[in-house]
Protein backbone atom coordinates (compact mmCIF):
# COMPACT_ATOMS: atom_id res chain seq x y z
CA UNK A 1 0.00 0.00 0.00
CA UNK A 2 1.06 3.76 -0.59
CA UNK A 3 1.17 6.34 1.97
CA UNK A 4 -2.46 7.28 1.06
CA UNK A 5 -3.91 3.98 0.98
CA UNK A 6 -2.35 3.24 4.73
CA UNK A 7 -3.94 6.62 6.24
CA UNK A 8 -7.03 6.08 4.63
CA UNK A 9 -7.04 2.60 6.35
CA UNK A 10 -5.10 2.79 9.64
CA UNK A 11 -6.07 6.34 10.39
CA UNK A 12 -9.37 6.44 12.32
CA UNK A 13 -8.59 9.48 14.71
CA UNK A 14 -7.59 12.80 12.39
CA UNK A 15 -6.60 16.01 14.06
CA UNK A 16 -7.29 18.48 11.73
CA UNK A 17 -5.40 21.99 11.93
CA UNK A 18 -6.38 24.89 10.85
CA UNK A 19 -9.66 24.04 10.69
CA UNK A 20 -11.97 26.88 10.27
CA UNK A 21 -15.26 27.43 12.35
CA UNK A 22 -16.24 28.98 8.61
CA UNK A 23 -19.22 26.13 6.69
CA UNK A 24 -17.94 27.98 3.11
CA UNK A 25 -14.18 27.05 3.69
CA UNK A 26 -12.56 23.84 2.65
CA UNK A 27 -11.09 22.95 5.92
CA UNK A 28 -14.83 22.86 6.97
CA UNK A 29 -16.35 20.91 4.33
CA UNK A 30 -13.24 18.16 4.13
CA UNK A 31 -13.95 17.85 8.40
CA UNK A 32 -18.06 17.44 8.00
CA UNK A 33 -17.18 15.05 5.36
CA UNK A 34 -14.75 12.74 7.36
CA UNK A 35 -17.58 13.26 10.27
CA UNK A 36 -20.22 11.75 7.92
CA UNK A 37 -17.65 8.61 7.15
CA UNK A 38 -16.60 7.42 10.38
CA UNK A 39 -13.45 9.30 11.06
CA UNK A 40 -13.13 11.01 14.83
CA UNK A 41 -12.27 14.66 13.75
CA UNK A 42 -10.52 16.63 16.08
CA UNK A 43 -10.37 20.47 15.07
CA UNK A 44 -7.04 22.56 16.01
CA UNK A 45 -7.75 26.27 15.80
CA UNK A 46 -7.13 28.30 19.03
CA UNK A 47 -9.68 31.08 17.65
CA UNK A 48 -12.60 29.27 18.81
CA UNK A 49 -13.86 26.78 21.04
CA UNK A 50 -16.08 24.04 18.91
CA UNK A 51 -16.33 23.11 15.30
CA UNK A 52 -19.08 20.72 14.06
CA UNK A 53 -19.95 19.99 17.49
CA UNK A 54 -16.16 19.02 18.43
CA UNK A 55 -14.77 20.43 21.22
CA UNK A 56 -11.32 22.41 20.09
CA UNK A 57 -8.02 22.58 20.42
CA UNK A 58 -5.14 25.12 20.30
CA UNK A 59 -2.40 23.01 19.46
CA UNK A 60 -1.97 19.14 18.73
CA UNK A 61 -0.26 19.16 22.39
CA UNK A 62 -3.17 20.30 24.02
CA UNK A 63 -5.33 17.17 22.46
CA UNK A 64 -5.64 14.67 25.29
CA UNK A 65 -5.29 11.59 24.05
CA UNK A 66 -3.81 9.72 20.97
CA UNK A 67 -3.87 11.25 17.48
CA UNK A 68 -3.76 9.03 14.71
CA UNK A 69 -3.06 11.30 11.42
CA UNK A 70 -2.75 15.14 11.40
CA UNK A 71 -4.22 16.99 8.25
CA UNK A 72 -3.03 20.25 7.63
CA UNK A 73 -4.78 23.26 6.49
CA UNK A 74 -1.94 26.20 6.94
CA UNK A 75 0.03 27.45 4.90
CA UNK A 76 3.34 25.61 3.56
CA UNK A 77 5.78 27.93 5.79
CA UNK A 78 4.06 26.95 8.96
CA UNK A 79 3.97 23.39 8.49
CA UNK A 80 7.24 22.48 10.09
CA UNK A 81 6.45 22.89 13.56
CA UNK A 82 3.27 21.28 13.32
CA UNK A 83 4.97 17.94 11.41
CA UNK A 84 7.14 18.68 15.09
CA UNK A 85 4.33 18.16 16.74
CA UNK A 86 2.80 15.51 15.32
CA UNK A 87 6.19 13.51 15.72
CA UNK A 88 5.97 14.39 19.69
CA UNK A 89 2.45 13.67 19.60
CA UNK A 90 2.90 10.03 18.09
CA UNK A 91 0.81 10.91 15.38
CA UNK A 92 0.99 7.83 12.17
CA UNK A 93 1.13 10.19 9.68
CA UNK A 94 0.85 14.07 8.58
CA UNK A 95 -1.24 15.21 5.04
CA UNK A 96 -0.48 18.28 3.88
CA UNK A 97 -3.68 19.17 2.19
CA UNK A 98 -3.78 20.77 -1.40
CA UNK A 99 -1.63 23.59 -1.94
CA UNK A 100 0.63 22.87 1.02
CA UNK A 101 3.99 21.33 0.09
CA UNK A 102 7.05 21.11 2.72
CA UNK A 103 9.85 18.70 1.50
CA UNK A 104 11.95 19.97 4.48
CA UNK A 105 9.15 19.03 6.52
CA UNK A 106 7.97 15.89 4.91
CA UNK A 107 11.35 14.14 4.44
CA UNK A 108 11.59 15.19 8.80
CA UNK A 109 8.65 13.12 8.84
CA UNK A 110 9.19 9.99 6.67
CA UNK A 111 12.33 9.76 9.03
CA UNK A 112 10.71 9.71 12.12
CA UNK A 113 8.42 6.87 10.49
CA UNK A 114 5.37 8.66 9.99
CA UNK A 115 3.37 8.29 6.23
CA UNK A 116 3.61 11.62 4.17
CA UNK A 117 0.81 12.60 2.14
CA UNK A 118 1.29 16.27 0.40
CA UNK A 119 -0.53 18.55 -1.87
CA UNK A 120 -3.62 16.18 -2.08
CA UNK A 121 -7.03 16.56 -0.78
CA UNK A 122 -8.08 14.04 1.69
CA UNK A 123 -11.49 14.01 1.23
CA UNK A 124 -10.94 13.30 -3.17
CA UNK A 125 -8.74 10.95 -2.63
CA UNK A 126 -11.69 8.90 -0.23
CA UNK A 127 -13.69 9.33 -2.78
CA UNK A 128 -11.70 8.13 -5.53
CA UNK A 129 -10.93 5.48 -3.81
CA UNK A 130 -14.51 4.67 -2.52
CA UNK A 131 -15.88 5.05 -6.86
CA UNK A 132 -13.39 2.34 -7.56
Amino acid sequence: MNDIDEILTNCKTIAIVGLSPKADRPSYGVAQYLKEHGWCIIPVNPATDEILGERCYPDLASIPGPVDAVDIFRRSEDVPPIVEAAIKKGAKAVWMQEGVVNEEAALHAKKAGLWVVMDRCIKVEHRHRRSK
